[in-house]
């Protein structure tokens, strides 16, 4: 396959879990967005001089990939790695940033105000990192042949989500009576021990037991 057919598959595919598309590249604070929840998630693409709709446009000029590495390098904490790519297709140049999987989460962008936020990719979207994924984080980077005993209180919280459904972080404090840094903590570890799961639904995260921790 050469590099024109690999790119234009690329594009046939449209934007995905893995994959974003950019027009063009002139905030590398919004770009490390884009960044971090690669990163934080699977890993992924960008394609920068692509349009939404699939349309090539092509890159405007290598200030374009310095605003990359800048993203990377200096609104990443920690930096982002990254490897670029450039195609030209259709007489116009594609820049393509592959961005690997973090062995080491957290990986947050830096906003206007100095403040770091972690983010997360969900389907084609980049959304804001909750506690419950700080937690999650937080734990994997310790110990983690780890066996998990039930305290009387966890165990409340699983019936609790047995009996109700699916529920908010909110939701999920509101009516058990703990509080939310106790919550989060908790669904944190019911989700690492693949007890729940954790879906994205109308622009909120919700939580619910897995089906197989279901009760028969």
């Amino acid at each position: 396959m050469d590099a024109t057919e690999y790119l234009l598959q690329r594009i046939e595919e449209g934007e995905h879990l893995h994959q974003d598309f950019k027009f063009a590249i002139t905030d590398a604070r919004k770009i490390a967005r884009s960044l971090s929840a690669f990163a934080n998630t699977e890993g992924g693409r960008l394609l920068v001089g692509v349009k939404d709709n699939g349309k090539i446009a092509g890159v405007r000029s290598d200030e374009e990939i310095y605003m990359i590495e800048a993203a990377a390098q200096l609104y990443c904490r920690p930096p982002a790695t990254l490897e670029t790519y450039i195609y030209k297709v259709e007489g116009k140049d594609v820049l393509e940033v592959a961005v690997p999987e973090s062995p080491q989460k957290p990986v947050c962008a830096v906003d206007e105000t100095g403040k770091a936020w972690a983010y997360v990719r969900v389907a084609d979207e980049n959304i804001l990192a909750t506690s419950v994924h700080l937690n999650i984080w937080r734990h994997d980077r310790k110990e983690t042949d780890v066996v998990m005993t039930y305290t009387e209180q966890e165990q409340q919280l699983l019936d609790w989500l047995a009996r109700r459904g699916r529920f908010s972080l909110n939701q999920c404090c509101k009516c058990s009576g703990r509080d939310r840094r106790t919550v989060s903590r908790l669904l944190a570890d019911f989700i690492r021990f693949d007890l729940v799961e954790q879906v994205f639904v109308e622009h909120q995260f919700y939580y619910q037991l897995k089906s197989s921790s279901q009760p028969q």
